[in-house]
């Protein structure tokens, strides 16, 4: 069985990192310097290019998917990837399947396409041909200056393509509107004073006039606000308040306003024990029913040990 050799530094240092390693055969990947070391870039998008590039081909590498395995969280993930984005270690595409859909390609550099190609050093000159040589000429040409050499342009980071928005179209059929509120109890009282609202709001605006129709539809939701415990004021306020100018439509807007606005229900009171007479000792006490009191019920049961005893 083969022994794994650690190699060691002949001179290891007495303080710092010494680094003990051994020869990996499988399962390992190159990481350059410029990652590794890279002095603008956080621990985490340094640490997740590194585990982006361990990764076979084809391995989704969403931001989800990389929140279940790491504990850093989406937001955390999100940014590193904009940071390896930014500096050249990752690009993301939107491509088109053959189906139609589109998906995300990730593409995952160990150096920056900018950082592939170093500047070209100038080309050296010869030496210039000494006097005694045949055929060297009388005088030495000065030496041309080095062409200047162009840096490659950065790599233009790609901002990922928002998804488009699905608008339906304008013959598409529009959902119902909501139904207008009604109250529990209708009760003649509650309808009157509904109606005698609705049709006096003129009094208060005057060119908010509703016809004998409108009133009569719009009755039961002004009749659900006063069952809610809504003052008329209160009611009146709510519908006549900040008008639009011109106003079009005014039973429209007081439908909207009715079903909009609509305050909750009030809490129900706990209900109330009557005061009965105890029909032995006529003492005052709390029940649901007419009876004996509990200290005369008690007393009823105690009668047969007394006449035992």
């Amino acid at each position: 069985m083969d022994t794994q050799q650690i190699s060691v530094p002949p001179r290891a240092p007495s303080h710092g990192v010494v680094h003990l390693n051994v020869r990996l055969t499988e399962r390992f990947s190159v990481i350059s310097n410029a990652l590794s070391q890279h002095g603008d870039l956080s621990l985490v998008a340094i640490g997740l290019s590194t585990y982006i590039q361990s990764l076979p081909a084809g391995t989704k590498v969403g931001i989800k998917v990389l929140a279940e395995r790491f504990k850093e969280g989406e937001r955390c993930i999100a940014g590193a990837l904009r940071e390896l984005e930014v500096h050249g270690f990752l690009r993301r595409v939107r491509v088109h399947l053959r189906d139609g859909r589109i998906a995300t390609r990730t593409e995952s550099y160990n150096l920056p396409e900018r950082d592939r190609h170093p500047r070209e050093a100038p080309k050296n000159l010869r030496n210039a041909v000494g006097p005694g040589s045949p055929k060297a000429p009388k005088r030495a040409a000065p030496p041309a200056p080095p062409r200047p050499v162009a840096a490659p342009a950065p790599t233009p980071v790609r901002e990922p393509t928002p998804a488009p928005r699905l608008v339906p179209p304008p013959t598409a059929p529009k959902p119902p509107p909501p139904p207008l509120p009604v109250p529990q109890a209708l009760t003649p009282q509650l309808h009157r004073a509904a109606a005698d609202l609705l049709a006096g709001l003129p009094r208060t605006v005057p060119h908010l006039v509703l016809s004998e129709r409108d009133v009569q539809d719009l009755t039961p939701g002004a009749a659900a606000w006063l069952e809610r415990g809504a003052t008329p004021a209160a009611l009146r306020a709510a519908l006549t308040g900040d008008l639009p100018v011109p106003l079009k439509h005014p039973a429209k807007l007081l439908r909207h306003r009715l079903i909009a606005l609509l305050p909750p229900l009030l809490p129900t009171a706990p209900p109330v024990v009557p005061m009965q007479n105890c029909d032995d000792c006529d003492r005052a006490f709390r029940s649901p029913v007419a009876g004996p009191c509990r200290d005369c019920r008690a007393e009823v049961f105690r009668e047969p040990d007394l006449l035992s005893a």
